[in-house]
């Protein structure tokens, strides 16, 4: 079996914009956190495919991605 690659950009348009008290912050979709929650459950329990494994690395990238972006654009308002 061979996993087909995910790339992060592939998830984009599961972002959202959404005001956190005096910030905007970059938030996945429900549907994207939830998909999230359950490949880290399977991977707890070491029952992901090769494609999930895939697919949990590009939405791990997006959120390190968008993490860092958030920090920047807190600290950015705090100045």
């Amino acid at each position: 079996m061979i996993a087909t690659l995910k790339q992060p950009s592939s998830l984009i348009h599961e972002m959202q914009l959404e005001k956190v008290g005096d910030f905007y912050l970059f938030k996945f979709s429900e549907s994207l956190q939830l998909r999230m929650e359950t490949l880290l459950d399977r991977k707890k329990n070491e029952s992901l495919t090769l494609d999930e494994i895939s697919e949990l690395d590009a939405i791990s990238e997006l959120d390190r991605i968008f993490t860092h972006i958030n920090a920047m654009l807190a600290a950015r308002d705090v100045n």
